[in-house]
């Protein structure tokens, strides 16, 4: 068992991304930021976090990275070179090619979560510029053997009740 903190699109922010890490330190086996930090690759606030490259990036960051965690393998990329604003298709064809467990992505600064042929995928929404919701977010998954929980959480670390999900695997 295993949790992840995925977080995107913070654009610019840096005190906001320490204090989440700090936050949730203890209780978390992995950091993510699905790119668009627009801040450098060595930049303080991004320790701690493995992160990829968005299209307000330059320089030094991976355009995707791939990990295991609890004998899931997760996909990391921003989604701008898969068109993720517009459908999943090509995210998807990418996850298949790959064999992710789990996909997360940004780009859209909208929170969403969604099972498509029994692969996760999770776009964390946005710490600075969410769109759909009123409410900066940021996600943890607690991975488990066959299920995964979603918690979503606001910027200042409240869980925003009643949209946590469970999702499960074979």
């Amino acid at each position: 068992m295993s949790k992840v903190l995925v977080v995107s699109d913070s654009h610019g922010m840096t005190k906001e991304l320490e204090v989440i890490r700090e936050r949730h330190l203890d209780d978390v086996d992995l950091m993510i930021h699905c790119g668009d930090s627009q801040l450098d690759p060595d930049h303080k606030s991004l320790t701690g976090y493995f992160t990829v490259g968005g299209n307000c990036d330059f320089g030094g960051f991976p355009l995707e990275l791939v990990t295991d965690v609890s004998g899931k393998k997760i996909f990391i990329t921003h989604g701008h070179r898969y068109s993720v604003k517009t459908s999943l298709m090509k995210l998807t064809y990418k996850a298949q090619e790959s064999g992710a467990d789990i996909v997360c992505f940004g780009h859209s600064h909208i929170l969403g979560a969604e099972v498509i042929d029994g692969t996760l995928y999770l776009n964390p929404g946005s710490i600075r510029l969410p769109r759909h919701r009123v409410e900066k977010t940021y996600v943890i998954l607690d991975l488990q053997e066959n299920v995964v929980r979603m918690t979503v959480y606001e910027l200042n670390g409240i869980e925003i009740s009643g949209l946590a999900r469970e999702f499960k695997f074979n």
